[in-house]
């Protein structure tokens, strides 16, 4: 019995103090939501003394408002916060913010704090065990019942430490920037009110990230001798966003919602744009590819409406069409991954052996580009074994099952494209490279199923 409840409070604190080990999340992956938030952090994370190259920076299928790092550098950002900023300013605030926190490495000292939080606790706990023993089982049982809470005033008094912190330097990265602090205050600003609400009624964000008066006052004073307090957002990036924010809003709400949020009566190019992939998502394809050709003749040179068009086309199994739209979007932005996996799916479905050749190049750009994605690994595999190209199919296997920790299938399949390649060969010697770094895997997963 004791042993029970001991386990049961261990969880319960476990997720009062992992706020951000919250659950499972879907990530969207969308060429021109991610270049924007790119390019709106990489000279923040200059600013803090990082390299660009070393962050990864995840978008979230959420519409809540949250934004959280985690281990190896990586920075998730839900859909809901893109959503919720009312300026660009106000979204890169709150990249500095979580940029403070890995430059700060806060992560990392979390768990050390989280182990002291407990401290505390198991004294209190201990206390009411002997309590109940000593024949007083009301107040043991209160001691229990507050030990939870101890742990939680530990915690997050180092959590308030950590948060003030990350304030203070992303007020340092956006002045080093020439960009305006007045974006992070506002954004807290908004949600203020949220310190007054209880625990379940609080956004994610603001979960795992407790905001108090304190807090925007110290910003606000600091932020008053900022020389960049009156900055203005560019007109291009206040545009970028609205577009970006539209496309979200058109993949994840319903069409009737886009249309209340997009009346008909707004003719704005984002507008447009919601109210094209509210068609497409309907499905009416004639109202759709008559709204992107409209935003195209608006603007022929942006890539993501050409790539939309191609999309509409792909997926309502007209590749002939797509091609052009797929081919241009590339031309207009050639070094981007996503676009050149769209277009090798539209040669893939062509299908001839031309377009294989064709698709087999793009997707080689793509891995060059994001030598990580395990999809356009997947596609290779197509590929390869449409073409009868056996060793490079397995290899394409192992890489894609590598790109996803899936340490075990990749062993096998690299093992088995070694069997297919000459000795020494470059592809065999990336397939042994594979089998090398995963073999401690793949014995302990051989391990697992033996017992």
């Amino acid at each position: 019995m004791f042993k029970q409840r001991f386990s049961y409070f261990v969880m319960a604190f476990a997720v009062v103090l992992s706020p951000a080990a919250a659950k499972a999340q879907s990530l969207v992956r969308d060429s021109e939501v991610e270049k924007l938030v790119r390019d709106y952090s990489d000279p923040l994370f200059v600013a803090a003394g990082l390299n660009p190259d070393d962050i990864k920076i995840y978008l979230v299928d959420d519409k809540e408002i949250n934004a959280f790092v985690t281990d190896g550098q990586k920075m998730f950002v839900n859909a809901g916060t893109i959503l919720e900023a009312t300026s660009p300013n106000q979204l890169k605030g709150v990249i500095a913010h979580e940029t403070g926190h890995i430059a700060g490495g806060h992560l990392a000292r979390s768990s050390q704090a989280e182990k002291e939080a407990m401290v505390p606790a198991y004294v209190t706990i201990a206390l009411g065990i002997v309590a109940i023993a000593a024949g007083a089982p009301d107040a043991g049982a209160a001691l229990l019942a507050s030990s939870q809470q101890f742990a939680i005033l530990s915690f997050y008094s180092y959590t308030r430490t950590q948060e003030s912190s990350a304030d203070q330097a992303a007020l340092q990265y956006l002045e080093k920037t020439h960009q305006s602090p007045q974006g992070l205050i506002d954004f807290f600003e908004k949600f203020r009110y949220q310190e007054v609400m209880s625990e379940a009624r609080r956004t994610e964000f603001f979960r795992s990230h407790p905001l108090s008066t304190d807090r925007i006052d110290a910003l606000e004073r600091r932020a008053a001798s900022s020389p960049y307090l009156k900055a203005v957002d560019s007109d291009s990036d206040k545009e970028r966003l609205a577009l970006a924010q539209a496309k979200l809003y058109g993949f994840l709400y319903t069409g009737q919602q886009v249309y209340v949020k997009y009346p008909f009566s707004d003719n704005s190019i984002p507008a447009q744009y919601a109210r094209a992939i509210a068609y497409y998502r309907a499905p009416d394809l004639d109202l759709a590819t008559d709204a992107v050709q409209k935003l195209i003749n608006a603007e022929p040179n942006n890539p993501y409406f050409q790539e939309l068009m191609g999309q509409i086309y792909f997926e309502n199994g007209k590749s002939d069409k797509a091609l052009p739209y797929y081919q241009k979007s590339v031309s207009l932005l050639p070094n981007d991954s996503l676009l050149r996996i769209g277009l090798a799916r539209t040669y893939i479905n062509l299908g001839t052996n031309e377009d294989l050749e064709k698709a087999e190049t793009e997707l080689r750009n793509a891995v060059r580009l994001e030598d990580d994605n395990a999809f356009a690994w997947n596609q290779i595999a197509i590929v390869a074994d449409k073409q009868g190209k056996d060793g490079l199919a397995r290899l394409a296997t192992a890489e894609e099952a590598f790109a996803l920790g899936d340490y075990e299938r990749a062993n096998r399949f690299a093992q088995a494209a070694m069997r297919k390649f000459d000795r020494h060969t470059p592809s065999w010697q990336r397939a042994s490279d594979i089998r090398s770094v995963t073999e401690e895997a793949a014995a302990k997963a051989a391990k697992a199923n033996k017992q």
